[in-house]
């Protein structure tokens, strides 16, 4: 389980084929590895990975043909973020984020906003209902607010320290971005008997 603050950037160094799918190799930039071990779970432009290899500055994980099937960016090099796995013990300053990929929106817009940026991205239709104003939504892993929703697009505002922080700044339209949505909504969901 994971907050969806991203703990670095960091970058997808080398992508190889494997009998599971692939099996990456991660840079690990600003993330702390001290006490990291094979087994441990990390999320990578959120999605929950388990660390198959550890390096004194990198660490690799095997990423499933299905995991690849349901994520954008993560059969490539390139910046990703990077968040360690919740302890009992730490804060929670986010929102509860599973690292279980809902499904990849789209990028309709990214424009400036005073010092922020608005983003605008359209989901897959199946997930459009599990999001609401005011509610929360991790994109490539970064916890957000919604801030408005029309159909199957919403839209969120990242601030300058998002910005700075996370690979977002980077983001163009049209891009593809893994989406979370908060499992509190499919709880309710579920309880109410809705599905």
């Amino acid at each position: 389980m994971f907050t969806g603050i991203i703990a670095a950037v960091s970058r997808i160094s080398r992508v190889e084929p494997a009998k599971v799918g692939m099996r990456l190799a991660i840079d690990a930039g600003g993330l702390r590895l001290s006490d990291l071990k094979v087994g441990d779970s990390v999320a990578v432009n959120g999605a929950c990975l388990t660390v198959a290899k550890r390096g004194k500055k990198s660490f690799g994980v095997d990423v499933s043909r299905e995991t690849l099937r349901c994520t954008a960016g993560l059969d490539r090099t390139g910046e990703v973020n990077l968040e360690r796995s919740l302890r009992l013990a730490d804060r929670l300053d986010g929102h509860l984020v599973l690292g279980h990929v809902d499904g990849v929106g789209k990028v309709t817009r990214f424009a400036p906003a005073g010092a922020s940026r608005m983003l605008r991205v359209r989901a897959p239709a199946g997930l459009a209902r599990y999001i609401a104003r005011k509610g929360s939504i991790a994109v490539h892993g970064v916890s957000l607010t919604v801030n408005a929703v029309r159909g199957a697009e919403f839209e969120v505002n990242l601030i300058p320290h998002t910005l700075a922080v996370t690979t977002l700044k980077h983001l163009r339209t049209g891009d593809r971005v893994n989406l979370e949505v908060d499992p509190l909504a499919r709880y309710a969901e579920r309880l109410l008997g809705k599905k």
